[in-house]
This record gives C-alpha cells, structure tokens and sequence, in this order.
C-alpha cells in the first residue's frame, strides 16, 4: 500500500481559505438574521441596504493585513496644504455676501451618539449642557439667529442612529415654531461580532437586543446621507456646500470666512474638501493628525500607528496639528464619489467588552478619512476656540462656567479673561457622572482666572467658590472635604479631611 499523502498549503493559501470560510460563515449567519425581520418592505429594505454595506466592510476587514500605516511612506505635508485661518480671514464680508453664503449651506450634525460616558440615558445632544440648553437647543438657536440675522434658510440635518433617533424625533416637535427647517436620516445598523468565531451575536433582528447592534462611526455618513434623498434634494434646491461636525462640539459653529473660501476661491479650481485643524497640545497627542501619503492628504489615526511609532505620532513637533472634525465638503462631489463608489476609508477595529464579558468586535469608518478621495482637498489651521468638545464631566464644568459668554446659542470666551488659553481640568471618579458632578456644587465655581484644577476623591463645593492659578483638591480615601461657600484658592494644595458641619 502506498503511503498517505497530505496535501500541504503554503501559508498565503490557508489564509484565503480561512478567510472565505469566514465569510461564507457571515453570509449564512446574515441570511438567518434577514429571515427574523419582520414581513415590511420598508424595513426589509433597510435591513438589506445595511446588511450590503456590512458585508462590504466585513471583506475589507478580512483583506487587510494589517490596520497600520507604512510609516516610511508618510511625507511632509506640501506647501499649501494646510492653510493659516488668518490667510482666509482677511477679506471683509457684507451682511449681502453673508446672506448669498448661507443660501449655499447645509449645515450637518453627527447626533449618533449616547450620552452614556456621562452616566445619562438617551441621546448625548439632549444633555443640559448651559442654562438649562441641551447641545440640540444650542444648535438649532444658533442657525435661526443666522437664518433671522441675514434673511436666510440654512437648513438642520441631524444624523442620527438607532440609539438616538426616536428619542430626537420627540424632542424636535418643540422646535416647529422656529425659523429652521430641520431633516433627519438614520446612519446605519450594523451587527456587533464575536471576537472569537467572527459571527454576529444576534438571534434575531429585533429591536429589543440592542446591544447586539451598533451604528458603524460617523464615515457611513456619505453612504447614508446619500441614501435617504435628502444630498440629490438639497443639489436640486441649489445647495452647494454642506459644514458636518460632532453635535457635542460648541465650537462648530457656521464660519463665513471659511465658507467664503470654498465659494469664492481666491485661486481656481475650488478645494471639495475642506477639514478643519488646530495646533496639537499635550492634551491632544491622541487626536488624528493630517499627513502627506502617497501623493494625496490623509488623515492618520493613532490606531494606525504601529507601537514602534506612537511616540513619534503623539509628537507636538512633527505632527502639529489635529483634526477638530468640522469638515466642509462641495456636495455634488459626495455625490459623485458615492455614485461611483469610490469613497476608500480605513476600516477601524474597535474592540469592545460587553456587560456579561463577551469581547466583540465593531467595524468602523471615520468621516475624515475620506479626505483623501476629494479632488484639492486642504485643511484649514482654525483657532482653537472652534473645538470645544464636551466629552466628559471635566469639559462639562468649563463650558459652564464664566470662562464663557453666551448669546443666542453661541459660546465665546469671556472678555474678562485675561489669557484667551482654556485651563486644564481634570476631575476624578465621583465626578464622572453628570447627575454626582452636579450634586457636587451649588453652583459653578467663578473660573475667569484659573490655570489648572485637579480634583480628585469626594470633594463637594460650596456657594459663590473661586478658583485661580492652580488649584489641586486631594480628598484620601475614606476622608471627605468640603470647599466651603465663599472660598477663595488661588494656588493652593488641599488635601485630607475638611468637612463643614451644617449648625
């Protein structure tokens, strides 16, 4: 008898076997999941849309041998690629320019978003934020002050998910007296993977396993806007432009000279693209930065940067500046690009731990990495008063405070302050959620003056506090301090036990 033989694969063939395994295992569990939805074209319709883009994302993720970048491959970034806003800031705007401006926009808010880092439920926009104003209340004042002040229809479009689009739904009939037509469309739903088998973890499509699911980052954008009518109705209405940022960031608001920018350029032909950035501190070394690659602008992401080179990465000499995500793009150049399906965005691998311990996997893309398909795409070196995030409690306490003035929905930097720098605040555990942080003061601390706070332990603030200079707050465990009403630190250190006897 002759000898058995093996058939050997050489390592590249295993990978693809391994691979189309893994994606004919997808495509069966797809099939199962499609087979639960309910008997409605409408929502099979959907499903199915979101089922195709998943699958094109899940090929994407397979193919990729790696999610990082060649680092040799990044080059300086060319002359004029990222332009100084004060070079774009010079020309001198009438209300009748402004209006003819405004008659080209739409402005576009990315409200996927919960706000469950904060400890609230629902959608992250409608947490108060500033007298009582949630982050939507302060969006739609801001574009009917524009819309009253110069005469004009600057529509809202929010993006929303399946997380957040029936709780806004709710929340947006108060606002049908307003002098803002508001839109809305649904990003997509994708199924959360087993880390370990890459199969979906849901049973059934229905809406009541909600972990199951997830809304793949803010790239789907494009697909989705694209999707729901509303990028052919606005090209149709004679819109040219659209500004898209987090709902989350104050600082996003409507820019003329920036839109004045991409209107009337000053050399032809106009950028399609415009991404906004800001000089990088030590506070942002984790924040996407713009670079040269392969001839074209690209947005490089820490979490495609090899561990070898995240220090050179996060440094603020070579990569100087980060992307803010308000972006501003030429709307017939979306549609093209997503016509012709050649928007090309990174997949990103975000690894998440469910409540019971499962580790899942989600695919993401993100808005910005699309920079690269735009025809003269450039970014714009903004002021840093245009990214004011509110991501957590920390950044919460800032915006409330009196560093800022408001006025119909937008925030500036109080005049009285002398340095126009943010301090840096950093607050501990019992203040990460919204409902603990605010029982923790009585009301805002006075801020005009401060540097530096670090809080940390179970600190509570009295009436009428003020904080200059720097200021750190060390309450040990087991010990309570109490910052009593009226208190004046300036450049102090205090730590151990103080508590204020109620008598």
């Amino acid at each position: 008898m002759a000898a058995s033989t093996t058939m050997q694969w050489a390592p590249h063939d295993y990978q693809l076997l391994a691979k189309q395994d893994a994606y004919r295992a997808m495509e069966a569990e797809l099939a199962k999941l499609y087979a639960t939805a309910p008997e409605d074209d409408s929502a099979k319709k959907t499903l199915q849309k979101d089922f195709e883009g998943f699958k094109k994302l899940f090929t994407r993720f397979l193919q990729e041998k790696s999610p990082h970048i060649n680092w040799e491959k990044i080059q300086p970034l060319r002359e004029g690629a990222v332009l100084p806003y004060a070079d774009i800031n010079q020309r001198e705007l009438t209300p009748e320019v402004c209006s003819k401006l405004l008659s080209k926009l739409v402005v576009l808010k990315l409200n996927g978003g919960l706000g469950t880092s904060m400890g609230c439920k629902g959608p992250k926009s409608l947490i108060s934020v500033r007298s009582g104003l949630t982050f939507l209340d302060l969006t739609v004042q801001q574009i009917e002050e524009l819309n009253r002040r110069y005469n004009s229809e600057v529509p809202l479009v929010l993006m929303n998910s399946f997380n957040t689009d029936e709780d806004t739904e709710k929340i947006l009939r108060k606002y049908k007296s307003c002098q803002v037509k508001i839109f809305t469309f649904n990003q997509s739903r994708y199924p959360r993977i087993n880390k370990e088998s890459l199969l979906p973890i849901a049973t059934d499509v229905s809406e009541s396993n909600l972990e199951a699911w997830y809304p793949p980052g803010h790239g789907d954008t494009y697909k989705a806007f694209a999707e729901s009518g509303l990028l052919d109705q606005f090209i149709k209405e004679g819109k040219e432009f659209v500004f898209v940022s987090n709902i989350d960031n104050l600082g996003a608001t409507v820019d003329f000279s920036i839109l004045n920018h991409m209107v009337n350029p000053p050399n032809s032909p106009s950028c399609e693209y415009v991404m906004e950035v800001t000089d990088k501190t030590r506070a942002d070394v984790k924040g996407g930065t713009l670079v040269g690659y392969e001839d074209k602008l690209r947005l490089l992401e820490i979490a495609q940067v090899h561990k070898d080179h995240v220090d050179e990465f996060k440094s603020v000499t070579k990569f100087k500046f980060f992307n803010t995500n308000n972006l501003w793009m030429k709307l017939s150049a979306m549609k093209r690009l997503v016509d012709k399906n050649e928007l090309d965005m990174e997949v990103i691998v975000n690894n998440k731990t469910l409540a019971d311990g499962l580790g899942v996997i989600q695919l993401e893309t993100a808005v910005g990495a699309a920079i690269k398909n735009f025809d003269n795409a450039i970014g714009i070196n903004v002021p840093r008063s245009r990214f004011l995030p509110v991501k957590k409690t920390s950044d919460l306490l800032l915006v409330m405070s009196n560093l800022y003035d408001m006025d119909n929905g937008f925030l500036d930097m109080s005049a009285k302050r002398q340095f126009k720098t943010v301090p840096l605040v950093k607050l501990g555990s019992h203040f990460e959620k919204v409902q603990e942080f605010l029982r923790r003061f009585e009301n805002i601390p006075d801020m005009l003056e401060l540097d530096h706070l670090t809080v940390s332990g179970d600190v509570t603030f009295g009436k009428d506090v003020s904080l200059k200079g720097t200021v750190i707050i060390v309450a040990e465990h087991g010990n309570r301090i109490n910052i009593p009403p009226g208190a004046v630190l300036e450049n102090k250190i205090v730590s151990g036990n103080l508590r204020i006897l109620d008598h």
